[in-house]
């Protein structure tokens, strides 16, 4: 039986998290269905473009997706300290670039007619704004805004009703480093180990494709995802722990290996990522390339994975020996 959101979400433990949507009966909804011919490619530019949108609008960050045929990977960072300082005013600006809110909020964004509220009016803007800054860093308004968009839109040009996705989308919390990187590597692979692509960099509607697109074209960092902000230091920015250049290295390393036809001995142990990790190169590539396998869970150090499961009130820490035996390193 699926567990509730509130049980595998710990903000407190981590604030990332991966998350997988898959299609109904896995039928290829967003690609091309060699069956009957159809083809439904231009789908995966939907979800991309809708995902970035979404990413402008949330104090969620992404750091890496795969948008597949009929499915889709996220890795998210969940901002809760960015969504705390926002005034009023910008929750609702941008609730509003969503939804059309409440006759009340709307009168509070127009200043002639702010002027007409009273205090009690105002009392429950504020009540409602509190209640929209709370799913503006939710995980599960963030994929509901992503997937429902995505089935109208779906729906509509197939002229059809329906579910569009499976049930829930599933999540996984990333509860360290180590945990963070393989599974990022692993999304950011799934069209390599597909055979869907030849490399990483031509990847499409992957996020190690816009990361790579900058670089080449010697530009910053994409600014619709979660920069790479280099290693832990005073006075750290936000962002991810690693230097953007080593990461793209790590991907592309590991992506010839992947690929059957690429063979080659590849010195993955030489990657600064992996000394600061801590993991064999065996254990890296079982990692990045067989992540849901290996982990139906949170995932992690065992100690993190504990603390994780104590604060989530959980009875059992099912899959820890197994997450210790894949990280025992990290």
């Amino acid at each position: 039986m699926p567990q509730p959101r509130k049980s595998q979400v710990s903000l407190d433990d981590t604030p990332y998290y991966h998350c997988v949507s898959r299609c109904v009966r896995r039928a290829y909804l967003c690609g091309e269905d060699k069956q009957t011919g159809n083809s439904y490619d231009h789908r995966r530019q939907w979800v991309e473009d809708y995902l970035l949108k979404l990413a402008e609008v949330f104090a969620i960050d992404v750091c890496a997706y795969a948008v597949m045929s009929n499915h889709t990977h996220i890795v998210l960072h969940v901002n809760q300290q960015q969504a705390e300082v926002w005034s009023i005013q910008e929750v609702l600006e941008r609730w509003h670039r969503l939804h059309k809110g409440t006759l009340l909020t709307q009168m509070y964004l127009n200043l002639e007619r702010r002027r007409q509220l009273d205090a009690s009016q105002l009392q429950c803007i504020h009540d409602t704004a509190e209640v929209y800054r709370q799913r503006l860093y939710d995980l599960s308004w963030f994929m509901r805004q992503l997937n429902e968009h995505i089935a109208r839109e779906a729906n509509k040009e197939d002229q059809c009703t329906g579910r569009f996705w499976e049930g829930r989308f599933k999540s996984q919390a990333l509860l360290d480093e180590a945990a963070l990187m393989a599974c990022m590597a692993y999304v950011d692979l799934n069209p390599v180990r597909a055979n869907m692509e030849q490399t990483p960099e031509s990847s499409q509607h992957t996020s190690v494709k816009l990361r790579a697109k900058a670089v080449q074209q010697h530009k910053a960092q994409p600014k619709a995802l979660f920069p790479f902000v280099g290693n832990p230091r005073n006075n750290m920015p936000q962002g991810l722990p690693f230097q953007l250049h080593h990461y793209l290295e790590l991907v592309d390393s590991t992506g010839r290996m992947v690929r059957e036809d690429k063979r080659g001995h590849l010195k993955l142990e030489a990657s600064p990522i992996m000394q600061r990790l801590g993991i064999a190169a065996e254990q890296w590539l079982s990692l990045s390339c067989e992540f849901e396998q290996h982990f139906s869970g949170a995932v992690g150090k065992e100690r993190r994975l504990r603390k994780y499961h104590q604060h989530l009130g959980h009875k059992r820490t099912t899959g820890l020996a197994r997450s210790r035996c894949l990280l025992n390193s990290a």
